[in-house]
């Protein structure tokens, strides 16, 4: 999942590529996986030993709800545009702001580009911070473990406080009389 940067000979090219799923394995952290193959469709800009990279990635990935914890898959269309600059320029000026030029800068090694871990980031920025299956997910039971999307458990989920536990006894045992 290489760029090779040699390759490119004019000042702006057509990158069009697909990479199968299995090229992204999930790491260790990884909250998805993809379950589709994945597209990426754009234009390269030269200009000496700078590109750009502007276009969008396709795919699907595969979450699990945070509420059922069931898998589901949902479509990613990602927009990129990126200027990549040779790693020799990664310099850094000691501590400084980061402006939002900074957000869309990337770095290079090798006149090549690592298309694999671009495509990643995108995809890591584009995760929804509570992935749900649906909106009106209805989530676990926290007694039992059921999940209430399919079925309904016989569990009695309402709080009690248990420092009245004591006076609910006392009311127990004067019913009981």
């Amino acid at each position: 999942m290489v760029l090779d940067l040699c390759e490119i000979r004019g000042s702006d090219e057509r990158v069009d590529r697909v990479f199968p799923a299995t090229e992204f394995t999930p790491e260790p952290g990884d909250d998805y996986s993809v379950a589709e193959p994945v597209s990426l469709r754009s234009e390269l800009h030269k200009d000496a030993d700078r590109y750009r990279l502007v276009g969008h990635v396709e795919s699907r990935l595969r979450l699990a709800c945070s509420r059922c914890l069931e898998p589901f898959d949902v479509p990613v269309r990602v927009s990129v545009d990126l200027l990549f600059l040779p790693h020799g320029a990664n310099t850094g000026d000691g501590e400084s702001e980061i402006s939002d030029e900074d957000l869309s800068t990337a770095f290079y090694r090798d006149d090549q580009l690592e298309l694999g871990l671009m495509i990643r980031e995108q995809f890591q920025l584009s995760l929804p911070m509570k992935p749900l299956c649906r909106d009106t997910c209805r989530g676990l039971c926290p007694m039992c473990g059921l999940n209430l999307n399919g079925e309904r458990c016989s569990c009695d989920t309402g709080w009690r406080d248990p420092r009245l536990e004591a006076l609910a006894a006392l009311r127990s045992d004067i019913g009981k009389d």
